[in-house]
């Protein structure tokens, strides 16, 4: 079958490469515009795009699973999540709108610091004040809590002036309205003027660019990921019945026993209803396994997170270009799929995991400095907000994991760590939402695609043909046009 090609490959196929190393050579493209391409994953349905939330504490919550399923994406909820948490986040999940961010609302009796504890819990700057029908009476944003007491209403505080638009009205028009009006985002009332959702300028271009990722019932799809403890069957059972999209079991040396022997026991119980996901692997043979095991696509990588120390600890793990390439092969052969799990920076990578022939890329570190994603924003010194990450294989997530152990056994799991316990990913302008990342990340890859020449994403591993680079060659690529003294 035809595959990525190296530009050199007598030399470039013996290198263990990271996609740094590597640089896509263009071709001929026979389309008209970027927006002839197809990003669909070749996996199995649902989404526009092959991006997807990593099962990260501080990456994937409600609001960011709920967001990525609204922008054509997938979130995958962490194991760490007690079922019923995962239940309800579900439960909400499928309840969204398709289209229109959920609202955020209070009654004219709320006080400013109600408002406060909430208003940047979506991207979108907006708390509707709403009467006890949920029509709404006003509105508020971050200018109209300057210099007000703690204790004031909400009914002081909001703008009476109301920009609104009804459901159904298109992207373009809907852009319009709020262009004209000089608002940034615009409450979505139903027929009867009751509060639905908020639609932002912004999010009615997107909007055109991607689809939401809706399953066979017509909800968004949400995807939740399982340790491979003894109760990983008996977990997968109760996130079949929840109505999760898919399952991933996850661990970080994913060639294993107990691994191989989780698949098969929570694709008994699964069956074919849900696709299952597991790793992680970086090798052929540990693909090989996971497949023969039951699984339905691999999750590729061993230590290219920003948040994971595994390499410098054990020495263990492969450069992410070769990971991705070697497992893919593999998967292929067997008619399944990678996802490409980790190292992201720019969407570059995103592209170069695609073209070595992962079906998608899963996204941590640099989804979780938005507003979507969990945890609360906080202030340095210097004014500038930020949340906090941190690694799976962290320290503090290993405590979190083991709270119902004694204090010894825990002490003695501290131990073993191979992730960073707390860092500060800070929220840049223009960037605070999730919209704003996949926008950045699709367009990268759609364009990518026209200068391979490719249409869809198994066209573009086909068609793709990969140079290697110098640490010079890769610098020089970088954005480096500061004007000089």
């Amino acid at each position: 079958m035809p595959s990525l090609r190296y530009l050199h490959p007598a030399h470039d196929e013996v290198l263990e490469l990271s996609t740094d190393d590597v640089f896509l050579n263009p071709g001929y493209f026979d389309g008209g515009s970027r927006l002839d391409t197809d990003l669909s994953p070749p996996d199995f349905l649902g989404g526009s795009h092959p991006i997807v939330s990593a099962n990260m504490n501080a990456v994937t919550g409600k609001r960011m699973a709920e967001t990525m399923a609204r922008f054509g994406g997938l979130g995958v909820l962490p194991q760490d999540m007690e079922v019923d948490t995962v239940a309800r986040i579900v439960k909400h999940i499928h309840e969204a709108d398709a289209r229109y961010d959920t609202p955020l609302s209070v009654s004219p009796r709320a006080s400013l610091r109600d408002v406060q504890g909430i208003i940047r819990k979506r991207s979108h700057d907006l708390v509707v004040v709403v009467d006890d029908d949920r029509r709404p009476l006003g509105i508020i944003s971050h200018a109209d809590l300057r210099d007000r007491d703690q204790y004031t209403p909400a009914s002081l505080l909001m703008s009476p002036r109301l920009i609104t638009l009804p459901v159904g009205i298109s992207n373009r028009d809907a852009f319009l309205m709020m262009d004209e009006a000089r608002v940034k985002a615009a409450p979505v009332l139903d027929s009867s003027g009751r509060l639905v959702g908020v639609l932002t300028r912004n999010d009615a271009v997107r909007l055109e660019l991607l689809r939401p990722a809706l399953g066979p019932s017509g909800k968004l799809m949400v995807a939740a990921a399982v340790g491979i403890s003894s109760q990983a069957p008996e977990t997968a059972a109760q996130l079949l019945d929840i109505g999760v999209s898919a399952i991933v079991l996850d661990t970080a040396h994913g060639h294993q026993r107990r691994m191989l022997e989780t698949i098969k026991a929570v694709k008994a119980v699964v069956g074919g209803r849900v696709p299952i996901i597991a790793g992680n692997v970086c090798t052929g043979a540990g693909t090989k396994a996971i497949l023969e095991a039951g699984a339905d696509v691999v999750k590729v990588n061993i230590g290219p997170g920003a948040m994971c120390t595994t390499r410098m600890q054990t020495g263990a793990g492969r450069p992410t270009f070769t990971s991705v390439l070697v497992c893919a092969r593999e998967a292929r052969a067997q008619g399944k799929h990678v996802w490409a799990d980790g190292g992201v920076k720019h969407p570059r990578d995103i592209a170069l995991y695609l073209a070595a022939g992962a079906a998608r890329v899963m996204v941590g570190t640099a989804l979780a400095g938005t507003y979507e994603s969990p945890g609360d924003v906080k202030e340095d010194k210097d004014g500038l907000l930020y949340k906090e990450n941190y690694g799976m294989a962290s320290g503090r997530a290993v405590n979190d994991r083991n709270v119902d152990n004694d204090a010894f056994e825990r002490a003695k799991k501290g131990f073993f760590r191979e992730g960073i316990s707390t860092s500060r990913i800070y929220i840049r302008e223009g960037q605070e939402s999730v919209g704003a990342l996949l926008v950045e990340m699709i367009t990268g890859v759609q364009s990518a695609f026209t200068y391979v020449g490719a249409r869809t994403i198994e066209e573009f591993h086909d068609r793709a043909e990969v140079g290697v680079q110098t640490a010079a060659g890769y610098g020089e690529g970088t954005p480096h046009g500061k004007i000089r003294n």
